[in-house]
């Protein structure tokens, strides 16, 4: 076969395709982001992603399309749907697994709020009161709590449905390099098996009043490393090139990333893409686009999420005329939070995975993947690299 000499893996976060089959473990049946947001949204239009085919995916299941994403008659790309194998449904467990690693054992969480012992542990090791420690969205919390933080100086800790603890503070009264100082020992804290967490997030904000406080583009996550190496590492290993961009270098905590490029918005996501495209190199481009999750999905606001994919498909064709003729651009997610759904979860979906490249003469549908981490066997086996165990290439469906 054929290798593509640099493959574009873009993680459209949060873009799930309807439930997954044990849903319903997951307290998620009926879930569905796509499919509820194009009922949900007025005007909802697709153009690009349609005509690759992504509504493909759901008619060739006997599932109604999108409402406002057509099935395309002739798919120009190479379309499934896939299933998450790991017990998890949050953002490490979704990328970790789509670079081949299987997590049995969900991280983490702490949905009444954190043990006090370690609150204490973080007001000692800090010098400054916590307030907070409860499951909460990120600008509800800064409304709640915002006005306190800045009078007091104190730390706002929170958490969330996933395995995540979050530290905000305003930049003007905790400065950053003393914000990501004290995120830094806290990771070191809750390494300990009883308060094991994920991440844990730096969330600096700025503002001066309830309503008007925003977080900033400076966030910092400090997550676990992967218990066990995954492609990134094979292709670094052989001297292929790994460029994490948006918050990839920060979900594998550095591991496997031979460069990391931090971006502010989906906007900004797709414009330093655009720029590494243009550079000479082989190897893999990896790119998180996190507002579809961040802004909208846990905010559930289906309006939001909308215009967000309206924007990325918009984007679309600069992407495709960008590719070289050796390029594969694959489009994926790495779980659901459906803006229509109970609560601010992520939800337990099938993610979409599209593939486009200037060398494919037509598209169509391929076998749904029972795993995530086929997308890494075959990013492996498109470098000639040793995958971890987990995972099937579907490589030759793509030449």
């Amino acid at each position: 076969m054929r290798r593509f000499k640099r493959i574009h893996l873009i993680v459209l976060d949060s873009v799930g395709i309807g439930e997954a089959p044990d849903a319903a473990a997951f307290g998620d049946l009926g879930a569905d982001t796509l499919g509820h947001i194009g009922a949900t949204v007025e005007d909802f239009h697709l153009p690009h992603l349609a005509a690759l085919g992504l509504s493909n995916i759901r008619t060739a299941h006997g599932l109604a399309p999108i409402d406002g994403v057509p099935a395309a008659e002739a798919p120009a790309g190479r379309v499934t749907r896939m299933i998450e194998a790991s017990k998890g449904k949050d953002t490490m467990t979704g990328h970790w697994e789509l670079m081949g690693l299987k997590i049995d054992t969900p991280f983490q969480v702490f949905p009444e709020g954190f043990p006090p012992t370690l609150i204490e542990r973080i007001e000692t090791l800090s010098g400054r009161r916590v307030i907070g420690n409860k499951p909460a969205s990120g600008t509800d919390v800064l409304d709640e709590l915002g006005m306190e933080q800045v009078e007091t100086g104190a730390l706002i800790v929170y958490t969330s449905a996933d395995s995540v603890l979050q530290i905000a503070a305003h930049e003007e009264v905790v400065p950053i390099d003393e914000l990501y100082a004290i995120c830094a020992k806290v990771r070191e804290l809750t390494l300990a098996p009883d308060c094991r967490v994920g991440r844990v997030i730096a969330r600096p904000f700025l503002g001066h009043r309830p309503g008007e406080f925003m977080r900033t583009a400076n966030r910092h996550d400090y997550a676990l490393k992967p218990f066990a190496p995954t492609v990134l590492d094979a292709l670094e290993a052989s001297g292929f090139a790994t460029i994490g961009i948006g918050k990839i270098g920060d979900i594998f905590d550095g591991q496997g990333i031979s460069r990391s490029l931090r971006t502010q918005s989906n906007a900004h996501g797709i414009d330093t893409l655009l720029e590494v495209l243009d550079e000479p190199f082989e190897g893999l481009s990896f790119l998180n686009l996190v507002d579809f999750d961040a802004i909208y999905g846990h905010r559930r606001d289906p309006q939001g999420y909308a215009r967000a994919l309206e924007a990325f498909d918009a984007r679309l064709p600069e992407l495709l005329a960008a590719l070289q003729a050796d390029d594969l651009l694959l489009l994926t997610a790495d779980h659901g939070n459906d803006p229509t759904f109970r609560g601010t979860d992520h939800t337990r979906e099938r993610v979409p995975l599209i593939a486009c490249s200037p060398r494919f003469a037509g598209g169509g549908v391929l076998p749904e993947r029972t795993s995530f981490a086929d997308v890494g066997a075959t990013i492996a086996k498109n470098f000639g690299v040793t995958a971890p165990d987990h995972g099937e290439s579907f490589l030759v469906e793509l030449n």
